[in-house]
């Protein structure tokens, strides 16, 4: 679509996932007011793309936004650089091209004159690589400890909407709240010493928020059980599955959620309702094969329902797509090492709407990005060796993006959570 209102030519973000292309933004984010002074969208960067019209071949830096009523708007900025005369009543375009005029017709169909009849085909201008970048500490960092802005040896978190982060903090045994912006955390299950009871946890591995029911699904590792606790004002807990070895917990967007059980190297999941659940990955005892997992981790769950797990034991990522009966690796599975083909000891893990698997390479105190069908990855965050410095990192194990794109990585050794913002790319 070409619009006179629009002073600055924007894209929907979802065109950009579509077309695979969304990781070739760069720049910015944040919210952005129009030239009318009244329109504000939330801008995810920018993207600097070519288009083709009639074989004429044009570059523009787009905005790249969630809310358009078209998939493409050329704004003012493209209409005045390549001198584009509207011609309502003709119907058409006149685009002034090398000391040419090149007239293009309207879409018969669409009584608004600022719709084209021929396909744009956009492709970025530019190859892309994310910037390393240094972190904010948005959770601990206060040294090791039982303080209320203290964590110890923490594992696991879930961020909210509204970037509250929730974290496993294993060796105080309780889940703490943290609020985006604050200085200390706030107990919101556990904390009442180790134990076995229903108002204590063991070693919680992992934390998920249950929207719909508003509470916690906790993994309370010693206690070798999955723990269900109200997110408001709880002062115990009830158990939801006994007798796992569970580590890593996601959910999907029905509902589901889905347990590793490292005792029996695989993955369940559990409906609602259900107390059995079904084996979604692995399951054909400890092993290296496609049909196996050995000692797996963390899981995330994609909009397909396929299954992303990280394995201790071979030191690789494997998706399983919904009912198949073996995975494929996504990343790693090069044995243990450094390079970039390699992990070691991988936790975390995340995938974004591309397919684009990203991973905490605890071993080599790293965060790797695995385009999708890349048979190697680049390190993104850390990799400058051991440390507390804030481009380092010390066994990075529990891993999120917040909706705004930002990432947040479980710094186990340094005992604190870390927020990177969302990547830029060049």
């Amino acid at each position: 679509m070409i619009d006179t209102g629009a002073t600055t030519s924007l894209i929907k973000r979802s065109t950009l996932l579509r077309v695979n292309y969304y990781h070739h933004t760069y720049g910015t984010m944040g919210d952005i007011t129009l030239g009318d002074g009244k329109t504000t969208f939330w801008q995810y960067g920018s993207i600097n793309m070519r288009t083709k019209i009639n074989n004429i071949k044009t570059r523009v830096k787009v905005m790249v936004v969630d809310d358009l009523a078209a998939d493409f708007i050329l704004g003012m900025d493209w209409i005045k650089y390549y001198h584009v005369d509207i011609l309502p009543r003709k119907r058409q375009l006149r685009i002034h091209y090398r000391r040419q005029q090149i007239i293009v017709k309207f879409d018969e169909d669409v009584p608004v004159d600022v719709k084209v009849a021929q396909e744009y085909k956009i492709f970025p201008g530019t190859n892309c690589i994310v910037k390393q970048q240094n972190a904010i500490t948005v959770a601990g960092g206060n040294r090791q400890g039982n303080g209320i802005n203290q964590l110890s040896n923490p594992l696991g978190l879930y961020v909210d909407d509204d970037q509250t982060i929730y974290v496993a903090d294993q060796s105080n045994h309780r889940i703490v709240e943290w609020k985006w912006g604050a200085t200390s955390g706030q107990v919101v299950a556990g904390g009442n010493g180790q134990g076995s009871g229903a108002h204590q946890l063991s070693d919680p591995l992992d934390v998920i928020v249950d929207k719909e029911r508003d509470s916690l699904i906790i993994c309370d590792g010693s206690n070798n059980r999955v723990a269900r606790w109200p997110r408001r004002n709880g002062t115990s807990g009830e158990t939801i599955i006994s007798n796992i070895d569970c580590v890593g917990l996601t959910m999907n967007e029905n509902g589901s959620f889905y347990v590793t059980d490292v005792g029996k190297d695989e993955v369940r999941r559990y409906r609602r309702g259900e107390s059995q659940g079904t084996v979604v990955a692995g399951g054909n005892g400890s092993g290296n094969r496609l049909d196996q997992l050995s000692d797996p981790r963390y899981v995330f769950v994609d909009r397909d329902h396929s299954v992303y797990v990280s394995e201790y034991g071979n030191d690789r990522v494997m998706k399983w797509v919904e009912g198949a009966k073996q995975g494929t690796v996504v990343a790693g599975g090069q044995g243990q090492g450094n390079d970039l083909r390699q992990l070691y000891y991988p936790q975390g893990v995340v995938v974004d709407q591309l397919g684009t698997v990203y991973v905490a390479d605890a071993g080599n105190d790293r965060i790797m990005r695995w385009p999708k069908g890349a048979t190697q990855g680049s390190v993104i965050v850390g990799g400058n060796g051991r440390g507390g410095q804030s481009n380092q990192l010390y066994a990075p194990i529990g891993l999120s993006f917040d909706r705004h794109g930002n990432l947040y990585v479980v710094d186990y050794g340094n005992h604190r959570v870390q927020k990177f913002n969302a990547f830029s790319y060049t």
